[in-house]
């Protein structure tokens, strides 16, 4: 595999994202794409690329936009004031599942949250991906903690 290049997400790449989320067959069940989103989407995403807490990410490959994910760093006082940084939305399109980009992905944004200064790095990860856990768990997570929603 070819290196990946990162780049924070712009307004331009909104149809990717909405592409990646149709993709995933959890993502596309639980919050499918409609055609009412865009302005929503496009409020969420000024306001992630307005916070230097939060970081909209594009990967490409050989030119190709193959996957994205978010970062947020949390300040908390646990921990002796650790920060933690959060991943999210970790999508990559599925004619690459399993071919190293997500890993790779992953391993730079994990450092990428280390170079920020994070003491833990965290994700949450739906209940019915298996595979996804087992991918975790080999980068080095631990499935410490049940994590709980409420859709308002």
């Amino acid at each position: 595999m070819h290196a990946l290049t990162y780049r924070e997400a712009v307004e331009a790449d909104l149809p990717f994202l909405d592409a990646l989320i149709a993709s995933d067959e959890v993502a596309a069940a639980r919050d499918p794409v409609q055609p009412d989103n865009a302005a929503q989407q496009l409020e969420a995403m000024r306001a992630i690329a307005a916070d230097p807490n939060h970081e909209l990410w594009i990967v490409d490959l050989d030119g190709a936009l193959v996957a994205s994910f978010q970062l947020s760093y949390l300040p908390g006082v646990s921990r002796k004031g650790a920060w933690r940084g959060q991943i999210e939305s970790v999508r990559v399109m599925p004619e690459l599942r399993g071919k190293g980009v997500g890993e790779a992905m992953m391993r730079w944004a994990i450092a990428r949250c280390e170079a920020k200064g994070c003491g833990v790095v965290q994700l949450t990860s739906d209940t019915r991906r298996e595979a996804a856990h087992r991918f975790y768990e080999r980068l080095g997570f631990v499935a410490s903690h049940a994590g709980f929603k409420l859709r308002l």
